[in-house]
């Protein structure tokens, strides 16, 4: 618990820039997890990484949907600042990320897997993505709140719940193997050809998002009697509008749903956390075998979470606690002594992080204000470590911005449309009793209202969301007729210099490709 490592020892000068390692797995709920109190999902390798490294308890997505909670962690903007409305949104290119930064710092910033930019920007600072994206990167994915009953064909439907089970191969497969065999080989391809720029290197998996199917090998790590059903659920009629909102959304219907198929997608979803933890395995092993393992800060975090039932709700997009928190760890035992941090930070807050990181424990020079806080202070004890997590949710489900605001025991939830919801999540961590009911809770809810009032302006996010929407609409039906625009990355690689090749001596291509390198002879 101690935090006696001294920002001076984390880099002592400029030269002495750390490698980042940063891990994502998408959809993966904190609960869940042994490290946060879950019993079931079996993952030694985070657990290790947790035992010896600083675990944020209560870490949270600011936007909990894919696209936007992706944007404001690569930006440490909040979704209302660079209008990362939905999955459609485009991400704006002159918006600085993290990668621009490190960048900027001296890093060699490189993304292998899924960051679900939309837009012709497909880079947003990397220097270099080793693969393309598991998802489409035009405009075809906008919610329109203007026709809430006209559901998408490209919502979420039930189907993931229905047909769980094992599988032996899927989409997510494929694009998971390609995201960890590319970041293995950077890895080995820096330890061979060692730089002077540190880099930054980003892996992000899409498990153990849904659909909820895993090959029999993670299957059958668990058995039947493993997998519990929900703590709790709620009949349709006692849900809060926005989660009615969500059961329309992806179609769902209890009656229709067996408690067999929920057990089985809860266990395909604890194997798909099993084969994320064996990815991170290999990226670990790699790292170490590379001998860049000291020199390098992991981080892993999630995207946002997944209610796997709870409640009686699935995916995500709300702000209760197994949509909208996420695991949150540093593995760096040669930086950070092993710690449990209890307040509440966010993956807003990685952006300013990373940047400290780079520039010898100080915040750059940013560009544009930051809505995100460094987590130095917490991972160092130097400094004033915050405790507040702002939200801003504008995707599907809601029909006027969703905001959130969590600080110290309580989580305070409003939308235009909705009756308020105020937890007390250390009496209350399953979220049962909703204190704005409660008159003696009245003067605290009124606190928080009017804060609210004073940070958002809902009715002018609204009629920018709407704006939003009808513009990409227009832009996505022009584009289908003709020849379409094609956004998504293209990976290129220079295969005239890969493996054998008369353009290099074979044993000179054999020596440099082998790692660890062979002496030579005559020495």
């Amino acid at each position: 618990m101690t935090r006696d490592i001294s920002l001076e020892n984390v880099m002592s000068d400029a030269a002495k820039q750390p490698n980042i390692l940063f891990i994502m797995a998408d959809q993966m709920a904190a609960p869940v997890l042994k490290t946060y109190g879950g019993k079931t999902a079996k993952t030694p390798n985070l657990d290790k990484m947790a035992a010896a490294g600083v675990v944020f308890e209560s870490a949270y997505c600011n936007s909990p949907l894919c696209a936007p909670s992706r944007y404001v962690l690569m930006s440490g903007q909040l979704p209302s600042k660079i209008g990362a409305w939905d999955n459609a949104a485009e991400f704006p290119a002159d918006i600085p990320t993290f990668a621009h930064y490190l960048r900027h710092a001296g890093y060699q910033t490189a993304l292998s897997g899924k960051m679900h930019f939309c837009g012709p920007d497909q880079l947003h600072g990397f220097e270099e993505r080793l693969t393309t994206d598991i998802y489409p990167a035009d405009y075809g994915w906008f919610p329109d709140w203007e026709n809430f009953d006209k559901r998408p064909t490209w919502y979420h439907n039930m189907s993931s719940v229905t047909q769980a089970g094992p599988t032996v191969r899927t989409n997510q497969l494929d694009f998971d193997d390609e995201v960890v065999f590319h970041a293995k080989r950077y890895l080995f391809e820096r330890a061979r050809n060692p730089q002077e720029r540190p880099f930054c290197l980003t892996v992000s998996m899409t498990h153990p998002h849904d659909p909820y199917a895993i090959p029999e090998e993670y299957w059958n790590r668990y058995s039947e009697e493993d997998i519990e059903l929900p703590s709790f659920e709620l009949a349709d009629d006692e849900q809060d509008p926005h989660s009615k909102r969500l059961l329309h959304v992806y179609q769902m219907d209890r009656k229709n749903i067996t408690d067999q198929q929920i057990r089985n997608a809860r266990r395909a979803y604890y194997g798909a956390c099993s084969y994320v933890d064996d990815q991170i395995g290999d990226l670990l092993k790699a790292l170490e075998d590379s001998g860049m393992a000291d020199d390098t800060i992991v981080v892993f975090s999630g995207d946002h979470g997944d209610m796997l039932g709870e409640r009686g709700l699935w995916y995500k997009m709300s702000y209760f606690e197994w949509s909208a928190r996420v695991p949150m760890l540093v593995y760096a035992p040669k930086h950070f002594s092993p710690q449990r941090v209890k307040e509440s930070v966010s993956t807003m807050d990685l952006l300013p992080t990373f940047a400290e990181l780079a520039n010898g424990g100080q915040a750059p020079e940013y560009a544009m204000p930051i809505d995100g806080r460094s987590l130095m202070p917490h991972l160092t004890g130097n400094g004033e470590a915050h405790d507040e997590v702002i939200g801003e949710y504008m995707g599907e489900g809601v029909v006027a911005p969703m905001f959130m605001i969590r600080r110290g025991a309580y989580k305070y939830i409003c939308s235009g449309p909705d009756p308020d919801q105020l937890f007390n999540l250390e009496t209350d961590p399953q979220e049962r009793i909703n204190l704005a009911e409660l008159e003696a809770h009245a003067e605290l809810l009124a606190s928080f209202r009017a804060e609210a009032a004073e940070r958002w302006d809902s009715d002018a996010i609204t009629r920018d969301v709407i704006i939003s929407q009808k513009r990409r609409r227009l832009v996505a039906e022009a584009h289908k007729q003709g020849k379409e625009p094609i956004w998504d990355h293209q990976p290129i690689f220079d295969s005239s210099t890969m493996y054998m090749r008369n353009n290099v001596d074979l044993d000179d291509l054999e020596a440099k490709a082998r790692f660890p390198r062979i002496a030579d002879k005559a020495s």
